[in-house]
C-alpha cells in the first residue's frame, strides 16, 4: 500500500508540473511577447529645404554636394547690387523725411513766437481803444459844457472806430495764428509717418541685402544642391537641402497589435542593413496619434459591403542614444530593423520626457 501511494504521489506531482508547463507555454504563445520587432523602419531626420526670400542670380556658390556644414555658415550669394541700389534710394528718401519734419518743428517754433505777437498786438490794441474811449468821454464832456470844439469829439470818435477796426483785425489775426498751430501740428503727425514709413522701408531695403547671402539654418549636410552660380533664382524656390545627421532617429512602423506593451522609455535594439552585425541603442520616443493611412491625401472608405479587415501599421518614433560612433555613419532613409524590450524599465526622465 506505501508503494501504491507513493507511485500514485509521484503521478499527481508530475501531472501538476505537466499543467504548469502547458499554462506557462500558453501564456508565452498566447500572451504578448517581450520583444516587438519590425523591418518596417527607416533612418528619418528632419532635414530643412533652403529657399531664397529674394529674386536674382547666383553670384557664388559657396559650398560642394555632401559638405558638412555649420549653422549661420554662407552657402550661396545672389548678385546684391540692385538691392544695394535699393539701400541707397531708401537711406536718401529717409533723409528727406527727416529733413522735411524738421521743417515743421522749426515752423511750430516760429509759429509760437507769432501767436505771442499776435496776443501782444491785441492786447496793445485794446489798450489803444480804451484810450480812446476815455478822450472820447472827455471830448464829450468839453464839447457839453462849451470849452471844446464838436471837431475835436468828432475826431475822438474816429479814433474809437478805428481802434475797434485794428482790434477786431488783430483778433482775427492771432485766431488765424492758432489755426495755423493746428495745421502745423496736423504736418508734423504727417511727416512723422512719412519718416517711420521711409524707415520701415529702410529695414527692408537692409533685409532684403542681408538676404542675398544665403545661410544655413543649423549644423548639417548639404544634400539636393540644385543651385548653380548664374542661375535665376525666386523667392521659394529650393536651392538645396540641409540634412542634421547628428539628430538622426528611426521611424518604426509596426502593427497595430505589437503596440499593446509598448511605451515611450522602452529600451530599442535597431540594426541597420548597411552595417551588418551592428546594433546601435535607442528607446522609444512616442508613437505617432494616427496610422499612415489616416494621413493620406485620399483615405479610405471602409463603409462598403466586402470588407476585408487589414492589420493597421503606426509610426513610432526612436531616439538613438548620444556616444556610438556608428551614428555618424547613417544616412536619411537607410532601412533598420527595430526591436523594442516591453519589458525594458523606463526611468523616471524618460517618462518626464514622454510627457
Amino acid at each position: 500500500m506505501s508503494k501504491i501511494a507513493s507511485r500514485r504521489g509521484s503521478l499527481a506531482l508530475v501531472a501538476v508540473l505537466l499543467f504548469a508547463l502547458v499554462v506557462y507555454l500558453l501564456l508565452r504563445l498566447l500572451g504578448p511577447a517581450r520583444e516587438q520587432s519590425t523591418d518596417d523602419a527607416y533612418v528619418h531626420a528632419d532635414f530643412t529645404l533652403v529657399a531664397p526670400k529674394v529674386a536674382g542670380f547666383i553670384e557664388e556658390v559657396l559650398v560642394d554636394d555632401n559638405q558638412p556644414v555649420k549653422a549661420g555658415q554662407v552657402l550661396a550669394r545672389i548678385d546684391a547690387r540692385d538691392y544695394r541700389a535699393a539701400l541707397a534710394a531708401a537711406e536718401a528718401d529717409v533723409l528727406a523725411a527727416q529733413a522735411r519734419h524738421q521743417h515743421v518743428a522749426a515752423d511750430l517754433e516760429r509759429q509760437q513766437a507769432v501767436i505771442a505777437q499776435s496776443a501782444a498786438q491785441v492786447e496793445a490794441d485794446q489798450a489803444a481803444l480804451t484810450f480812446a474811449r476815455q478822450e472820447l468821454q472827455r471830448y464829450d464832456h468839453l464839447a457839453n459844457q462849451g470849452a471844446g470844439t464838436l471837431q475835436n469829439a468828432q475826431q475822438a470818435r474816429s479814433r474809437v472806430d478805428s481802434s475797434k477796426a485794428v482790434l477786431e483785425k488783430d483778433k482775427a489775426a492771432a485766431l488765424a495764428a492758432r489755426r495755423q498751430l493746428d495745421v502745423l501740428l496736423a504736418q508734423q503727425a504727417e511727416t512723422l509717418g512719412a519718416l517711420k514709413r521711409g524707415e520701415a522701408q529702410l529695414q527692408q531695403a537692409q533685409l532684403n541685402l542681408s538676404y542675398c547671402e544665403i545661410r544655413a539654418p543649423f549644423d548639417g549636410m548639404v544634400g539636393r544642391r540644385a543651385v548653380r552660380v548664374g542661375a535665376y533664382t525666386t523667392p521659394g524656390n529650393a536651392l538645396l537641402a540641409v540634412v542634421p545627421l547628428q539628430d538622426a532617429y528611426v521611424v518604426g512602423n509596426f502593427q497595430e497589435t505589437q503596440l499593446t506593451e509598448v511605451h515611450p522609455g522602452q529600451a530599442v535594439a535597431i540594426s541597420i542593413d548597411t552595417f551588418p552585425g551592428e546594433t546601435l541603442r535607442g528607446h522609444v520616443h512616442s508613437i505617432a496619434p494616427a496610422t499612415g493611412l489616416s494621413f493620406a491625401p485620399i483615405a479610405p472608405d471602409n463603409a462598403t459591403g466586402n470588407f476585408t479587415k487589414i492589420v493597421q501599421r503606426i509610426p513610432v518614433k526612436i531616439i538613438l542614444e548620444a556616444d556610438q560612433p556608428l551614428r555618424e555613419k547613417l544616412r536619411v532613409g537607410m532601412s533598420v530593423i527595430a526591436r523594442i524590450d516591453t519589458h525594458s524599465a523606463v526611468s523616471g526622465e524618460q517618462k518626464l520626457a514622454a510627457q
